[in-house]
């Protein structure tokens, strides 16, 4: 599916972003820095990973600039707080940036961080593809904790099947 229009895109992408957040607001804050491995991102470091790739590496290639990802350490926020401070800080920037884009703008080349060249509306479905496969491990990780996590789409899988006519 081809993004043509910037405001469309940002209504959209808002909404991915609010069910991201549903899900890390489950993350008890003494557990912000767990993982269930040795060497894995821990919730803080895939919180801290979606927001600055989303400001610093998506939005800056977007707006055909280079990245400028500076990782996902606890230095970026540290916290249960001051990691969803960082998501809100770093998800204002990138939308005022991806906001100043026009239509037009969407169908030029950016180059990724890989070096490829691809149309930026590409590029930003590319960060939609991005933000779902790390909201799914953080779901997860919730659930290897035990901890209840929200519907994705208000029902659970159990209420579609009760609603469903067979």
């Amino acid at each position: 599916m081809e993004i043509a229009n910037i405001g469309t895109f940002l209504d959209y992408w808002q909404n991915i972003r609010v069910r991201t957040l549903r899900v890390a607001e489950r993350i008890p804050p003494n557990h912000i820095e767990w993982t269930h491995r040795e060497g894995a991102f821990t919730f803080g470091d895939l919180l801290r990973h979606l927001a600055a790739t989303e400001r610093h590496m998506f939005a800056e290639n977007a707006c055909l600039r280079p990245s400028r990802y500076p990782g996902h350490g606890r230095e970026l926020a540290d916290g249960h707080e001051a990691v969803l401070a960082f998501m809100a800080q770093m998800h204002h920037e990138a939308v005022d940036l991806l906001a100043g884009l026009s239509d037009q703008d969407l169908k030029r080349r950016c180059i990724t961080p890989g070096g490829a060249s691809i149309p930026v509306w590409k590029w930003l479905r590319a960060m939609v593809e991005h933000e779902a496969h790390h909201r799914g491990q953080i779901y997860l990780m919730l659930g290897m904790l035990g901890i209840s996590t929200p519907p994705l789409y208000g029902l659970t899988e159990e209420e579609v099947r009760a609603a469903s006519h067979n």
